[in-house]
């Protein structure tokens, strides 16, 4: 029988190495064609490295943590060989550990990282995802449950005393050192400066109520917010080209076209994915593509074309509850809007005091190429747009 072997994937041209993320399989172990076998991680995505033949594990040459380059050789199969277990035995606790930890191997590195943090036993804990594969609320869940269990007994704490402190080094992942590497990059290389503004969320609330079923019954997807916001952020973004713009050099380089990076939430950080040509998009197909872009992202299968670009981004703590932030810009963005959380506040309409549900916004700019009239008029416009939503169709 012939051998083959693992290599690293061709990293793209602004990924210089990568990092062994996860071994789904260790050596003697017995895989399927197409079945991934390891996965390795860049700053910017996670490659999956599937079999491209059925057999066994001969070879691991390079360890969970190591750095590779593209293309490098980390491990060895022997094509259409079979795994021969030896007769009548059982499986040993380490084995039958490694069986579980195989039955799991689609979990995502968030959820690996979890179990390790804790020393957890996979055996333990019952999944709940597809194919009862686990899923980061099954492992919060046992710890949940292992924290209520009955308090120690005295005799028990003779043992192991009470209040007892613990410290665990975790190294940072390839995508959070990234991730530090940009805001340190926007704090010290940008004029950075913040305007806010608030709106009264109640005619968007009204449309979403009053048209969102029929929307959903036709398009497939829900009518949320943020096509909402990624409609008036483009129009406000057409009467304000320096929003729009970045600065190479000592150029200054205007774009015609809408590239949105949407700030979306993932179990490995907080990652940027590019909503393409925004402007020649409908609702339906603004919210198809965040979805898209948000499931790919939980599911760590975003590409890095999908995370390369964008002339400006939208990021929405409110789904977390954030009342008001400084968001911090993307380079080399030279602006970046937040939303926050929308709650019922008194404010004064027509001299009377009414309840609304209002939200503030948060412009984050680069003075050095924005100024006030521009950042505050852009804003302004966004507030605009979205109080009176009529006006994102009639275009005026």
């Amino acid at each position: 029988m012939s051998s083959y072997e693992i290599l690293v994937p061709v990293l793209p041209e602004s990924v210089a190495d990568a990092t062994i993320a996860t071994w789904h399989k260790k050596v003697g172990d017995t895989v399927n064609r197409d079945e991934v076998i390891v996965e390795i991680e860049t700053d910017k995505v996670v490659l999956e490295v599937p079999a491209t033949e059925s057999g066994v594990i001969e070879a691991i040459l390079e360890e969970e943590g190591a750095t590779v380059l593209g293309q490098q050789v980390i491990g060895r199969v022997k094509a259409g060989a079979v795994a021969k277990p030896l007769a009548n035995e059982a499986p040993s606790a380490p084995a039958a550990v490694a069986q579980a930890t195989d039955a799991h191997d689609a979990i995502s590195p968030s959820v690996r990282r979890l179990i390790a943090e804790h020393n957890l036993d996979v055996t333990g804990i019952k999944g709940t995802g597809v194919d009862n594969r686990l899923t980061k609320e099954d492992v919060e869940k046992h710890i949940a449950n292992q924290k209520k269990a009955p308090a120690k007994t005295a005799s028990d704490a003779q043992v192991a005393p009470l209040g007892l402190r613990e410290e665990k080094r975790v190294p940072m992942t390839r995508l959070r050192k990234r991730i530090a590497e940009r805001l340190l990059e926007a704090k010290n290389n940008t004029a950075m400066l913040t305007t806010f503004n608030e709106i009264n969320m109640k005619p968007i609330m009204d449309m979403r109520k009053q048209y969102g079923e029929a929307f959903e019954k036709r398009h497939g997807v829900r009518l949320g917010f943020m096509s909402f916001y990624v409609k008036a952020v483009v129009e406000a973004l057409k009467r304000y080209p320096e929003v729009n713009a970045s600065l190479d050099g000592e150029d200054v380089v205007y774009r015609n076209f809408f590239d949105i990076s949407i700030a979306v939430s993932t179990p490995r950080g907080l990652v940027t994915p590019v909503l393409r040509n925004a402007e020649l998009m409908g609702m339906a197909d603004i919210e198809k593509g965040i979805k898209a872009l948000a499931v790919k992202g939980q599911e760590g299968k975003l590409t890095v074309e999908e995370l390369t670009g964008g002339n400006f981004t939208i990021t929405n703590g409110g789904v977390f509850g954030s009342l008001m932030s400084t968001p911090i810009i993307n380079p080399p963005q030279s602006a970046i809007l937040g939303m926050h959380a929308i709650k019922d506040r008194p404010m004064a309409v027509n001299g009377q005091v009414v309840i609304l549900p209002m939200m503030y916004l948060a412009l984050s700019y680069d003075h050095r190429i924005i100024d006030g009239r521009e950042s505050v008029g852009f804003l302004v416009t966004v507030k605009e747009l979205l109080e009176d939503p009529a006006r994102l169709i009639l275009d005026v």
